[in-house]
Order: C-alpha cells, then structure tokens, then sequence
C-alpha cells in the first residue's frame, strides 16, 4: 500500500484551522491528521495527512478538493513515503505513554516499563493506535478502570487498529477478546502484536466491514464493546452494535471530537444505554455507556 504525505505548512492559527479541516474532511476515510511546529522560531507550522493509495499529485488534489469552501491559500507538497522506512522512524520518536495501569511502548523503550505496570509493547505497522493519542488513551484508562468494578466474559475491540485495547483486556484478565477492523493490514498488525504480547492464544481478529458479518454471531453476544473509530460510523452502526450486546452490558466509545458527544448520545439512548462517564482528552471523547445496569 503505497503512502503519500501531503504537508501544508502555515502560520500557528491558520495550520490548525487547516488541520481540523482535514480531520473532518477525511473523517470516512480514515487517513491520519497530524499538526507539528516546523520551525525553530515557532513562526511556521505545518498540517500533516496521509493519503493511502494514489500518486502524489492525486494526492494533492484530493486534498484540495476535499477542502471544497473551507479552502486555504497556503502551499501543498506531497511526496511518497516507503512503508517501513516511515513506520519505523515514527516508532523511534515516541516516547511510552501511561495510561491507567497501562504503558505502551515500542522495542526500543521495552526496559522502561514502572514497576506494578503493564507493558504493551506495540508495533504500529501501518495501523492505528500507540497510545499516544487521547483516544487510544482514553480507552486504556477506561479499561483499566472497569476491570476493577466487574467481570466481563465476552469482549469486542471493535476497530481494533494495532490491537493495543484488546491486548490490554486479554493482559489484565487472561480472558478470550475479539477484535475486528475494517482494514486487513490492522488485524493482521493486532494479531502480531498480541502474540508479541504473549496473548496470540486469547486475541481472535478477523477483517469485517460494519456488524453485518455472521462471525459476529459466532463469538457474541458481547457484554463489553469498545469501538474506538470515528463519530459517523458509530452513529450509522448503533443498532447493529446494540444487536450484537447483551441485555447487560457496557459499551466504551471513543474516536469522537468533543462536539460529537450530543448525536453519539442519541443515537445509542435510542438503544437503551444511558451514559455514565465521560472523558475527555485534548478535545477527544471517550464515553462509557451501559445497558440494563444503572453504573459502570
């Protein structure tokens, strides 16, 4: 799968406009937004996309055109990035992240997990979630609180990316977990890294677009979901992820913007959950929903 970053580099408020634009803009899609300082007097910044599978210059364009009324005038580049030489640069520089019980780190910072942690050591390949952003965060501390208030004994990681939720709930309570994405790079990359793990035996994955698929059916119904994805497909698969739950159950949704609280909100009180907690991270939502319990 061949990667094309797209950069726009601009003034501070500008590239953050620019970078909440395209956050919205490929919010289907998929494609990761990210927003750095590019120089050294703090004058420039620069909003950064990854396109998947076009040449550069359709790349360019496809941003351009995604933008529509909300265009910019700054310049736009866009150049190939090699697969493994990207992926494992961007590894390098990230430092463990703490999240409840949980540290998630890479190879390269496998002896710095504290005492009374637990490390999940994490590939990104070319999948989502390191831990470093507020929603994969969120959903760590959410897990790690909940496995102290009850006993689940079927859970779904849906959207799974790395895998790092399901690891986290297979490493806290050497229970089965199930985890499905969209993509079959991620769960390929969620399989590899819960044997890297050491919890192959207990993380199941497999490639589903939506709840649709009948494995569904073979592995639930789910009394814990998470679903770390975005507002719009939370919202279309509300009923189709209530139906696959138990009458008791508990549902942790996260990949939401602090404005796509309300709707995410409506959408699932319309599926009997009630809401009991809510996180918010570097204006990110993560929400702990439940069905048939009055807490969580």
């Amino acid at each position: 799968m061949q990667t094309v970053r797209v950069r726009i580099p601009a003034a501070e408020l500008e590239a953050k406009r620019i970078a909440d634009v395209l956050e919205r803009a490929f919010e289907d899609d998929g494609f990761p937004v990210t927003i750095f300082e590019s120089s050294a007097d703090g004058k420039t910044w620069t909003a950064e996309v990854l396109v998947f599978d076009l040449e550069p210059d359709e790349a360019a364009d496809l941003v351009r055109d995604r933008v529509g009324s909300d265009g910019f005038a700054a310049p736009v580049h866009a150049e190939i990035l090699p697969d493994q030489n990207w992926v494992a640069k961007s590894l390098e520089g990230l430092a463990p992240v703490r999240a409840g019980r949980f540290v998630v780190h890479g190879a390269h910072d496998r002896g710095k997990v504290p005492a009374g942690c637990l490390g999940l050591e994490i590939e990104a390949a070319l999948a989502f979630g390191t831990g470093h952003h507020g929603t994969t965060a969120g959903c760590l501390e959410e897990i790690s609180r909940l496995m102290t208030r009850r006993q689940f004994h079927r859970v779904l990681d849906l959207g799974t990316g790395t895998g790092v939720l399901a690891i986290a709930v297979a490493r806290l309570t050497r229970q089965f977990v199930l985890a499905t994405d969209i993509d079959p790079v991620a769960t390929q990359t969620a399989a590899e890294n819960a044997r890297l793990n050491g919890v192959g035996p207990l993380v199941s994955t497999f490639t589903a677009n939506g709840m649709d698929d009948r494995r569904f059916g073979e592995f639930g119904p789910f009394d814990l979901v998470v679903a770390n994805i975005l507002a719009r497909p939370l919202m279309k698969m509300a009923k189709s992820i209530a139906a696959q739950m138990t009458p008791v159950s508990t549902l942790v949704l996260s990949g939401l913007r602090v404005e796509d609280g309300p709707r995410i909100l409506f959408a699932y009180r319309a599926q009997g959950f009630h809401l009991v907690k809510r996180g918010e991270k570097n204006g990110w939502l993560t929400l702990t929903l439940t069905r048939g319990q009055q807490d969580a």
